[in-house]
């Protein structure tokens, strides 16, 4: 029997099935919920655990769920990843994107209260409630959050505070920089400039189609921040904390390095479009990760090259199986 019992919320995102993963190797029974009800999540297909986890299909929005959730699997740990996770598209769907943070979080801190939930709850937190930051931001930074997404994860982040304070739940946000990870939904700029730097090796007149390129991103590896998740919930702190490297790339760079590791000149392949650049686009945005390393010793460890490495590696080996 496994010694602990932990219930991921958005199981088949990429920080949702990276974490049941890793759960799973550290011998916990691992319940998912995942709004979709479709075949099994290709994340979870491609880590091999999609038929370790006990997967349930509901919507985080309907407090009923969480609820019986609870109920029947008395959880120790909650891990919050569910919601809409697209800042660009938080612009087009504001009141789904809303509605999938704020009322998720909401939900989920109201039935941990009338249960006297006494496990520990994880919230998957946003740097970009910080917006532009001119110094690298720690959890105190103050914020200024200017897209939908934005002002969703800021809200979730002042109630999960809320309820700790006042009704002493175990509840931490965890404010994550951008993370990166080969399960990473292709909408997401990163991966389209891998997926285009792959293409144009194969077909030299491939191209792509960007928007800002002089943007600045704190960008670290998945795998390793949902570590750090799992470390923040259980440190016996109850305290919130960001999940960063420190360090601060130009998306640029970001595209230069990636098309130079497959002898490509960037600026044959990456059209430029002035239309897709947004007015209010964080121009950057990077985060302070000494208080993390200095009260529970994580710190991030792969570097911005080493990323993309990893990510053209296995996008191309999964070309081949493909």
């Amino acid at each position: 029997m496994s010694s602990k019992k932990a219930l991921v919320l958005g199981a088949r995102g990429q920080d949702g099935a990276l974490i049941c993963k890793s759960l799973l190797q550290k011998d916990y029974t691992v319940i998912g919920l995942s709004k979709h009800n479709s075949s099994p999540s290709e994340s979870l297909k491609k880590l091999g655990v999609e038929k370790e986890i006990d997967l349930q299909i509901g919507d985080i929005k309907d407090e009923s769920i969480i609820k019986n959730m609870i109920n029947k699997y008395q959880p120790e740990e909650i891990y919050n990843l569910a919601g809409q996770s697209s800042v660009g598209k938080s612009f087009l769907i504001p009141k789904t994107t809303s509605e999938s943070i704020i009322n998720g979080t909401l939900n989920l801190l109201e039935t941990a209260k009338t249960l006297d939930f006494k496990g520990n709850i994880f919230f998957a937190g946003s740097s970009e409630m910080f917006g532009l930051t001119e110094n690298a931001a720690d959890i105190n930074y103050p914020q200024n959050p200017i897209s939908p997404y934005a002002i969703s994860k800021q809200t979730s982040f002042k109630l999960v505070k809320f309820y700790r304070e006042n009704f002493n739940l175990n509840c931490v946000t965890g404010v994550l920089f951008n993370h990166e990870s080969p399960f990473r939904n292709e909408h997401f700029v990163t991966h389209k400039i891998i997926k285009g730097a792959i293409e144009a090796s194969e077909n030299k007149n491939n191209k792509i189609t960007l928007g800002n390129i002089d943007i600045r991103r704190d960008w670290g590896w998945a795998e390793e921040y949902v570590e750090a998740m799992q470390t923040i919930l259980n440190c016996g702190k109850n305290k919130d904390y960001v999940v960063c490297t420190g360090k601060s790339t130009s998306l640029l760079d970001f595209i230069k390095i990636t098309y130079s590791k497959l002898d490509l000149n960037w600026e044959n392949h990456v059209f430029i479009d002035e239309g897709l650049k947004r007015k209010n686009e964080i121009s950057n945005s990077f985060g302070n990760p000494l208080p993390l390393e200095k009260d529970l010793k994580w710190r991030a460890k792969l570097s911005v090259d080493e990323i993309i490495n990893n990510l053209l590696e296995n996008k191309m080996k999964s070309q081949k199986l493909s």
